[in-house]
Order: structure tokens, then C-alpha cells, then sequence
């Protein structure tokens, strides 16, 4: 595990606001009913899949927003009892049964809502769990967010949201591997990373 480094790679070009991901997310990993750690963003008119401008002349593209899993993550640094910690392998983890529930974390963090704090006893629309029955429970109290579905990986999986995707616009993988995928596509694209004056180093690049 310590010669990996997990990123993924979403193509701008792609992508068609389909909400796909975001669905398989929640599903996959039994999220309660309004817990959301893979959003997707229109950049278009006020409100979301609306276009900007005068039909004809219309556009509209989107961004799908989850946690960064930075190189260098602030809320890490800012976690006073540990619970958000790196693993080897570059994924951003939080541990439930050791968050205090305190919100630095959130507070550190300079990408807006990608964690979720359960601030009651996390309620469900369904009677009865849904996704991967190796995901882990949610618990009140306690902050969550996207795991880069690190129980699938650890099986030899992919996460929820590469699987499912029906246009392809998203790659997952080692980019330590330089005949990996996601290093293929680095290498033959232009891409970017949300903030990166942050001096975060996100491990989730964007192809433009």
C-alpha cells in the first residue's frame, strides 16, 4: 500500500451533469437522506442544470465536487483528536469513533461542503440499509465525507462513482504507476486542481 498513491481524474469535457456519481455515492455508501459526498455543480444559469444565456445561444458545463484527499490536507492538521488522518496510500480518513464532533476539520478544510457533520442520529428513508455492505455505519455526532470508497479499494475494487459513470468522464488509480490510466491521461491532457494557491495538492484533477 505504501507505493500507491490513489487520484482521480474527472474529464470537464465529458462530463454531462448526469448525477450519476453523486447517486452511486449515496447509495453505495448507505448515506443518510440528506448527506451528500459527491455533489455535482452547474456552471450555468441561477439555479442547478439550467443554461446561461439567450436561447439560442445557450451553455452550460459542470463540475462534480467530493473530498480532495489533499497531499497535504489541512484538516488533518486541524483534527485534535486524530480522527482525520492520511493513509499511506494518499486517501483522507475519518474515524468515527474517535471524531469529537468539533467541526475544525470543516472549518480547515478550503473546499466548501465536502463534509457533512451528523449532528442527530442519521434517519433514512428506507427501513433497511442499501450499497456496500462493507461501508462503514454512519454515527451522530461526528463528521463524514468521501472516502474514495476505501472498503471497495481495499477489496480490489473501484469506487461507486468511477464504476458507474455512463460516459466515462471519470478514471481512478495509482498515479504512482506510471502505466496507469490516470498517468496516461495526466501526461497526454491539460488539466487543473480546485485551489491549488492553497498548497493543498489535491489528489482529484480535472481535464479541461
Amino acid at each position: 500500500m505504501a507505493d500507491k498513491k490513489y487520484v482521480m481524474v474527472i474529464d470537464l469535457k465529458l462530463c454531462i451533469g448526469c448525477h450519476t456519481c453523486a447517486i452511486a455515492c449515496k447509495q453505495g455508501n448507505n448515506l443518510p437522506n440528506e448527506v451528500w459526498w459527491n455533489r455535482v455543480m452547474t456552471f450555468g444559469g441561477p439555479t442547478m442544470d439550467t443554461p446561461h444565456g439567450v436561447f439560442p445561444n445557450l451553455k452550460m458545463s459542470f463540475l462534480t465536487l467530493n473530498c480532495q484527499h489533499c497531499d497535504d490536507p489541512p484538516c488533518v492538521k486541524a483534527c485534535p483528536a486524530e480522527a482525520t488522518y492520511k493513509r499511506e496510500d494518499g486517501l483522507v480518513m475519518q474515524d468515527y469513533d474517535t471524531c469529537l464532533g468539533c467541526r475544525m476539520c470543516i472549518m480547515a478544510c478550503p473546499y466548501n461542503d465536502v463534509r457533512t457533520y451528523n449532528e442527530n442520529h442519521p434517519q433514512y428513508y428506507l427501513d433497511f440499509p442499501v450499497g456496500d455492505q462493507s461501508a462503514k455505519e454512519q454515527q451522530k455526532g461526528t463528521v463524514s465525507k468521501c472516502t474514495f470508497c476505501y472498503h471497495r479499494l481495499d477489496a480490489g475494487l473501484s469506487p461507486n462513482c468511477i464504476e458507474v459513470c455512463p460516459v466515462r468522464a471519470r478514471s481512478f488509480g495509482d498515479i504512482a504507476d506510471s502505466d496507469s490510466d490516470v498517468s496516461k491521461l495526466l501526461e497526454a491532457r491539460t488539466h487543473t486542481q480546485l485551489l491549488a494557491d492553497k498548497g493543498t495538492k489535491p489528489s482529484v484533477f480535472y481535464l479541461i
